[in-house]
């Protein structure tokens, strides 16, 4: 059986592809997008922390990372504007169920960078990170708490 966590991600994942679709996402790529998948959405976990415990449940919080990477001309604001729109689509797609489907107790916006990085002549990363919070038997990852 699959954990909770990567159930969790694989939703997340499925979410970000049906809201950001023709646009290519990757789950922890690692290697540079290449200039024909962009405009890309990444998806990074950084972090899963037990944040509580309860018995025979384990709180815990998934942190993850989204990067809307996109290409314009690097003297007009094309770049930054399809880069945005990634991130209003992945934002709102990821809130329409903040509780993905019954597996998570909650969903946050946690930050996002708002001077995008110029990764490479008229290229944008415009990162933003969440945070889940889920609940899990302390010896089964496996099932919801």
């Amino acid at each position: 059986m699959t954990s909770v966590r990567e159930r969790l991600l694989r939703a997340v994942l499925e979410r970000l592809r049906a809201a950001v679709a023709p646009s290519t996402v990757l789950r922890s790529p690692t290697t540079p997008v290449h200039r024909d998948s962009s405009a890309a959405l990444l998806l990074f976990p950084e972090t899963d922390a037990v944040t509580g415990h309860a018995n025979a449940l384990i709180d815990r919080a998934l942190t993850f990372r989204l990067v809307a990477v996109a290409r314009g001309s690097p003297d007009i604001d094309s770049a930054f504007d399809v880069a945005d729109q990634l991130v209003v689509a992945a934002h709102a797609a990821l809130f329409a169920d903040a509780n993905l489907g019954g597996l998570a107790i909650a969903l946050r916006e946690l930050d996002s960078e708002w001077d995008a990085e110029d990764a490479d002549a008229g290229a944008v990363a415009m990162p933003a990170r969440y945070e889940i919070r889920y609940r899990t038997h302390a010896h089964d990852l496996t099932r919801s708490g």
